[in-house]
């Protein structure tokens, strides 16, 4: 047979896929309960609080928390035609299949998951089987009573989203925030030279700068703190049809909004099978903007180290490169940048997938909402490294001192702008102020004796001579200091 026509043979276990020779056979971590990505390995730590929210575990029991409410919602109102009220400790047995819920309970789940291949109708089946212990057995029928899984769904994401937002996210995002508030108050009257297209520019303070961040993100943290979740509970197409049918006499819209907002949500009254998700796609669209106003800043900030203008404290024991002893590396800062782009990567998709759907439903929104947890988690190991970053940082005053000193040619903008207020005053000889500073400065250092003997040959009014003769760059910060403590 040809050797181009040769049946393809499977390499042998022991070979090596090289081709140099055989290798000693491995141990499989597949079935050691190794995680795949950096959230559940490396980072755990970090990121954990947000299991309790969003990890399949926590929409489970997210679910299990919804179908409890509404089957009580239900009675409690008495909804159904010969529904009354339910004991006290039988609500309180109900809601306790929520609380109870632990590994043994997502065990169980999952064994019925598996014979159902369904979640949702397991998570139905899960309850049923607590009824008889509560005498609640005739009341089968009532859990899960009119819902499509949607609506079940729907709900239990609000509820996780939003518990993971106001329980994790936000105390992370306000505390990293609150470095930089601080960072901005003590510095507050630290000049700095800034640098515009990277070039020397007008001084500032590094607090000012560090209040420009401070304010942006705060103006963020404003509107996701302000977000509204949305939930329904209206059946297969949204129609309350099957509702009807069983029960034309009850108000289901208004059973559905009570019921809604009793979760604590904020009830969406006309949707297809599914609740629309654009509440979603503004909350992510929000929380990217943040993520990307805090890159820029570790930009930044990375940068001024690069520069000297921060000292970064050791940490004990720490190595910054396994080949140069004298490294203190950014890292930080790096790993928040990484993050916050994965974060970014993920939180658009989401944005982009959840705001359509086909016709009346398509399975699109379900795989990617289960990867909310890893789009705001990269976000919270972001976090915490800006924070942990900030803590390791020392403002290195001589260098910024220095710095300033030369770069006296910065004091043009304040000679030439002198120089149009004494022309319009009617002092003369103040022809062409921009272009005689332009001659003296571009492209040349300038030192302070420079400057203040070419201030002192303009012929200016005294007081003005004056307040350019005492001016150097480490004062010509304007109104920084006062901005930046204005936050």
């Amino acid at each position: 047979m040809p050797e181009s026509s040769a049946p393809h043979q499977p390499a042998s276990p022991a070979s090596s896929a090289t081709g140099h020779g055989p290798t000693p056979a491995r141990q499989s971590l597949a079935d050691a309960g190794i995680p795949l990505g950096p959230l559940d390995g490396r980072y755990r730590s970090a990121v954990a609080p947000l299991t309790e929210h969003l990890s399949e575990a926590a929409l489970n029991r997210n679910r299990l928390h919804v179908e409890v409410e509404w089957f009580i919602h239900l009675a409690r109102h008495q909804v159904l035609p010969g529904l009354t009220p339910l004991q006290e400790a039988q609500e309180e047995g109900l809601r306790r299949i929520v609380t109870d819920f632990d590994q043994d309970g997502v065990t169980e789940l999952a064994a019925i998951e598996k014979e159902t291949v369904h979640d949702v109708k397991a998570v139905e089946y899960y309850i049923g089987r607590r009824l008889p212990d509560l005498q609640l057995e005739h009341l089968t029928p009532l859990v899960h009573f009119a819902c499509t899984s949607e609506d079940i769904n729907n709900l239990s994401y609000a509820v996780g989203v939003r518990d993971a937002i106001g329980e994790v996210w936000l105390p992370a995002a306000r505390a990293a925030v609150g470095t930089l508030r601080e960072m901005a108050e003590t510095a507050a009257g630290t000049p700095m030279l800034s640098r515009t297209h990277g070039q020397p520019a007008t001084p500032t303070t590094l607090g000012k700068e560090m209040a420009v961040f401070v304010h942006r993100l705060d103006r963020q943290l404003t509107r996701i703190e302000q977000q509204e979740y949305l939930g329904k509970i209206n059946g297969a197409t949204g129609t309350y049809a099957a509702h009807l049918s069983a029960v034309p006499d009850a108000n289901w819209p208004e059973v559905a909004r009570t019921f809604v907002e009793h979760l604590g949500l904020t009830w969406n009254p006309l949707t297809t099978q599914i609740e629309s998700h654009d509440w979603q796609a503004e909350l992510y669209a929000d929380i990217a903007r943040f993520n990307r106003i805090l890159h820029g800043f570790c930009v930044d900030v990375w940068s001024y180290i690069s520069i000297g203008y921060f000292a970064q404290i050791p940490v004990a024991g720490a190595t910054g490169s396994s080949t140069m002893p004298h490294k203190v590396n950014p890292i930080r800062f790096e790993n928040a940048e990484s993050n916050l782009e994965l974060s970014n990567a993920l939180l658009d998709s989401l944005g982009a997938t959840l705001v359509e759907s086909r016709w009346q439903r398509d399975l699109t929104d379900s795989t990617s909402q289960r990867n909310i947890g890893n789009a705001l988690g990269h976000s919270v190991l972001a976090l915490s490294n800006v924070t942990k970053g900030m803590a390791q940082l020392k403002v290195a005053d001589a260098v910024l001192a220095e710095d300033l000193d030369h770069n006296w040619e910065v004091l043009g903008e304040a000679v030439q702008t002198v120089m149009r207020a004494q022309a319009i005053a009617g002092v003369e000889g103040m022809d062409n102020p921009y272009e005689r500073l332009k001659e003296l400065t571009r492209g040349h250092r300038v030192d302070g004796e420079r400057m203040r003997e070419f201030v002192q040959g303009l012929g200016l009014e005294p007081d003005a001579e004056a307040r350019l003769i005492a001016l150097t760059p480490a004062s010509y910060i304007g109104l920084a200091e006062e901005l930046a403590r204005g936050i």
